[in-house]
C-alpha cells in the first residue's frame, strides 16, 4: 500500500523571517489525517532568512534530525555544543530528559534551506546527546547512504529508535531498489528533482508512505536527491 503526500497539500506558514512547510501536524497546523507516520512525527521544510533563526527553546523526549540543503545553520544548546551545519552534514540531537537549543542563520546575505525531522524515541527520559557529521556526496551517488541508525550502524549517527535514515542521489533515469523487511514500513521524501515509484510521480517536497509491501524501486526523472526512512 502506498499513500502519496503532495508538497502542495502540506501545511504552510510565512513568518517573514521563516517560510515553513509541514508534512505532519505542527504548531498551528492541525490535520487529523496527517499527525505522524509510525515513529516519524515531524517533517518540516524550512527557509530561514539571513541573520534570523529560532531563539532558545526547550525540547524533551524527541529524536531531532536536521539536514541542510543550502546555506548554513548555527546550532547552540544547553549541553555546550556550538556548531555550524553545512550542506552534506547531518545533525542528530536526542532531547531525552530535556534540553534547550537555538538554530540561527549566520549569513548576512544568504537564506538557509533545511529539513528538520523529529522521531519519537523508543524510550523516554534518556540522557540528552548530540552528534554532527559530514557524509560525502560520493557515498550516495546511485546508492543508499545510511546517515542515522540504532547504534550508529556503518558509521552513521546514532538515533534512539528502530529507524534507519538513508540519502541517495540519482542521475537522470537511474533506478534504485529498497527491500522492506517483514512488518516494517518506509517513507520516501523527495528533497530535490523528481522521481517515479511505480505509477506515482513525485516532485520536490512530495513524500510517499509505503506499508505492507516487500520493497519498491525509485527511478529519477531528470536527477533527484531523496531521503528514505525505514521504520518499525
Amino acid at each position: 500500500m502506498k499513500r502519496l503526500r503532495r508538497a502542495s497539500e502540506r501545511g504552510f506558514a510565512d513568518h517573514g523571517w521563516l517560510r515553513t512547510y509541514h508534512t505532519f501536524s505542527f504548531a498551528d497546523y492541525r490535520d487529523p489525517q496527517h499527525v505522524h507516520f509510525r515513529a516519524l512525527r515531524v517533517m518540516n521544510e524550512d527557509w530561514v532568512a539571513p541573520g534570523q533563526g529560532f531563539g532558545e527553546h526547550p525540547h524533551h523526549d524527541m529524536e531531532i534530525v536536521t539536514y541542510v540543503l543550502e546555506g548554513q545553520l548555527e546550532h547552540r544548546d544547553s549541553m555546550g555544543n556550538g556548531e555550524i551545519l553545512r550542506p552534506g552534514e547531518f545533525q542528530r540531537m536526542s532531547a531525552g530528559s530535556g534540553i534547550t537549543h537555538s538554530e540561527f542563520n549566520p549569513s548576512a546575505s544568504e537564506p538557509v534551506h533545511l529539513y528538520q525531522i523529529w522521531l519519537f524515541p523508543a524510550e523516554k527520559g534518556i540522557e540528552p546527546s548530540y552528534e554532527q557529521r559530514p557524509f560525502p556526496e560520493s557515498g550516495r551517488q546511485g546508492r543508499w547512504q545510511m546517515v542515522a541508525a540504532p547504534g550508529g550502524e556503518n558509521g552513521s549517527l546514532t538515533i534512539h529508535q528502530d529507524a534507519r535514515i538513508y540519502l541517495a542521489n540519482l542521475a537522470q533515469d537511474e533506478s534504485l531498489e529498497h527491500l522492506i523487511g517483514a512488518g516494517r514500513h518506509a517513507w520516501l521524501q523527495v528533497l530535490r528533482g523528481g522521481a517515479l515509484v511505480d505509477d506515482h510521480t513525485l516532485l520536490a517536497g512530495d513524500g510517499l508512505a509505503i506499508s505492507e509491501e516487500a520493497g519498491f524501486t525509485v527511478t529519477s526523472r531528470d536527477g533527484a536527491e531523496v531521503m528514505l526512512f525505514d521504520l518499525a
